[in-house]
């Protein structure tokens, strides 16, 4: 017999290892950023009553398991009424999904919710989507995996994929450059993003992520609070040669964050911090050379100036100095036609196809 339980984290984290087999390519986060995200420290709920998470377990064994809650900030700008769901992993069973999802339905429609969707891990701004296709090729920090199987069980249970997404890998030996000169170079500055003056950079990092992101479906501008929780782990893992912040005249207009692909580490660790995690940490940092954009964003008082080309530029040519030999880029929606020409321009091939899938709840 199956059984649903609510916040039971530490089944909750042990779904992926129960159910996923060596060749797939899934890789969960650390276990302690995992409780962290899942806890009422995120400033993104309000409270307990925001959010939960569900767990499918038979004979003592998880092997299914969902988030869902309601992203209010979300809803209030996009006029909806839609739960997020996020973390839907499961056994290639299709009632064990029929139990996770319907109790996830029933909790989203006891919060006067009209239609869920996900995946959300935890907004738009974060992991998001569905993996529905390149399930051969291993993907880098920050990017959702999943056997092809989820995606069919979310259809199978009446939910419609929407909104497709590409990832990107460039192989830096092959990359090429867009190779635009900037108007009045001279008054343009880069700032490193390292751990001294880490705030400070995060804080203009945002600014320009929230005004160049502005029009972009889905988006949400974030908080300070919002941000720094979840960049604050960053920190950690910097290398300074690959982030930065671009000014112009002093004021920041431009931004990309690149860190080094984390997944090698977290698959040796099996996401847990142990008594061999040191010589792990040491292993991953004496032979990184797989490195990921998480974001890139230019103000919008400054689109169309070649800033953004100028940002990728830069940051290939110091990825290239540093010795990493492959970059992933994260997310790019279909609809965000600017954003894949400079992934073109930069020579980057499609790594995997992810959609959002959604259901309606009346």
């Amino acid at each position: 017999m199956i059984e649903v339980r609510e916040r039971d984290f530490e089944g909750f984290f042990s779904v992926p290892f129960n159910v996923y087999g060596q060749k797939e390519h899934y890789v969960s986060p650390m276990k302690a950023d995992l409780r962290k995200m899942l806890s009422e420290q995120n400033p993104l709920f309000s409270g307990a009553e925001d959010f939960t998470y569900l767990t499918a377990s038979e004979n003592g064994t998880a092997v299914g398991r969902i988030v869902v809650h309601i992203h209010h900030a979300s809803n209030a700008r996009h006029l909806i009424e839609q739960a997020s769901f996020g973390f839907f992993d499961c056994r290639n069973c299709n009632e064990t999904a029929r139990l996770l999802l319907q109790s996830a339905e029933t909790w989203a429609r006891e919060q006067g919710m009209s239609e869920i969707a996900g995946n959300f891990n935890l907004t738009a701004m974060q992991q998001c989507g569905v993996q529905t296709d390149g399930f051969e090729k291993p993907g880098y920090t920050d990017m959702v995996q999943n056997p092809q199987h989820i995606p069919q069980l979310l259809q199978e249970n009446g939910f419609e994929p929407y909104f497709p997404m590409t990832t990107f890998e460039v192989d830096l030996a092959e990359a090429t450059f867009t190779g635009k000169e900037l108007p009045d170079a001279s008054r343009y500055t880069f700032q490193e993003v390292e751990k001294k003056g880490f705030k400070q950079r995060m804080e203009e990092a945002r600014a320009v992520l929230n005004d160049g992101f502005e029009q972009n479906p889905m988006f949400v501008p974030l908080t300070a609070e919002e941000f720094i929780f979840q960049a604050g782990e960053m920190m950690t893992i910097l290398d300074p040669r690959l982030s930065s912040v671009v000014k112009l005249d002093g004021r920041p207009v431009g931004v990309v964050i690149c860190i080094p692909d984390l997944n090698g580490f977290l698959k040796a660790t099996r996401s847990r911090f142990g008594i061999s995690t040191p010589f792990h940490y040491l292993k991953y940092r004496l032979g990184r050379h797989r490195a990921v954009i998480i974001f890139y964003s230019v103000a919008s008082a400054q689109h169309g100036l070649g800033i953004m080309g100028a940002i990728l530029d830069q940051t290939v040519s110091a990825l290239k100095g540093a010795g990493y030999r492959q970059l992933g880029v994260t997310w790019i929606a279909d609809a965000n036609k600017p954003s894949l020409r400079q992934v073109e321009k930069l020579g980057a091939k499609a790594l995997h196809r992810l959609h959002l899938f959604k259901k309606s709840l009346s």
